[in-house]
């Protein structure tokens, strides 16, 4: 006899009592998971500390809560935990969104159960999974590229007015939109996201929300 299986602790928060328990069920039956609370949308702060999860699986489309705040209330309760969000299929808004939240991965439900267990395994150890049908787009290319470059450009010197021009842009708005938002003239917007670009080496309106998400705060500010 070998020693024993670390295993990692596993919390499901499934508002589908079906879906939910058979999930812990079949995890159950792996050696290296512990399945140690599965919820619904109920599930709170208190909740997560007590349960001390590995890796928590959560359904994006909760009924009764939002899903997010439960992303953070979990990050905030355990902030080590690896997070995977569950859907049908997660639009890139959402990804960005939850994985500005700390969200680690993301699979199908429909997916097999082998693949759910090797995408527990990889955040667990550390590794962010997009659902294959997203893993080769451009926008996942982007979303990398923008990580990567955040961590790297803190020697860029932003001023005020650019900071906040790429935090508009990361929240959707257009260049008429930040314009009034801002009180100033749609050129001088126009202006502002020109030098934004150079600065970042960057090409486009997305690679400036992709580059806010994924390395907001590593460019310094000027006056």
């Amino acid at each position: 006899m070998g020693p024993p299986v670390a295993k990692l602790r596993l919390l499901i928060i499934e508002d589908n009592p079906v879906l939910r328990e058979g999930m812990a069920a079949l995890f159950s039956q792996r050696e290296d998971l512990a399945v140690v609370t599965s919820a619904d949308s109920a599930f709170d702060l208190h909740n997560a500390r007590e349960a001390k999860p590995d890796v928590a699986l959560v359904d994006l489309g909760l009924r009764h809560r939002d899903s997010l705040r439960v992303v953070e209330t979990l990050k905030r309760a355990s902030p080590g935990v690896g997070v995977i969000m569950m859907d049908l299929l997660p639009v890139q808004e959402d990804i960005v969104e939850y994985v500005r939240a700390g969200v680690s991965g993301f699979i199908m439900k429909d997916a097999p159960i082998d693949d759910f267990v090797r995408t527990i395994r990889a955040v667990a150890q550390g590794t962010t999974v997009l659902p294959p049908p997203l893993a080769g787009t451009l926008f996942s290319q982007i979303s990398r590229q923008a990580v990567k470059r955040g961590q790297a450009v803190t020697a860029v010197r932003m001023t005020r007015r650019e900071r906040e021009i790429i935090g508009l842009i990361a929240d959707g708005l257009s260049n008429k939109e930040i314009a009034r938002r801002l009180h100033i003239a749609t050129h001088t917007v126009k202006s502002h996201v020109h030098n934004i670009l150079e600065k970042l080496a960057l090409h486009t309106r997305l690679e400036i929300a992709a580059y806010a998400h994924g390395g907001e705060g590593s460019s310094k500010t000027s006056a």
